[in-house]
């Protein structure tokens, strides 16, 4: 084999290595930035339940508030009005 021939063997193969390393690592790049999204993502879920917890809670502190205040009288309690009217 002439010494040509081996010079363009080796760098074949350098560059054939070079690039499945290169997508390999892309590969990797990619799956770790999927993953981050994930997280961010489950992470803006989170905050999300929580301000709507945080939302339902002072709502029902302030019907609570509304009901100790103002009489409430129910659909129920208005259709046996209704009922025994007729």
């Amino acid at each position: 084999m002439s010494q040509r021939a081996r010079w363009t063997l080796a760098g074949a193969v350098a560059l054939s290595s070079f690039t499945i390393w290169a997508v390999h690592f892309q590969q990797e790049q990619e799956r770790e930035t999927m993953y981050q999204g994930v997280l961010r993502d489950d992470e803006r879920r989170r905050a999300k339940y929580m301000k709507r917890k945080e939302e339902l809670e002072a709502s029902m502190r302030k019907r609570e508030l509304y009901e100790r205040l103002q009489t409430v009288s129910g659909a129920n309690e208005e259709e046996n009005r209704s009922s025994i009217q007729r």
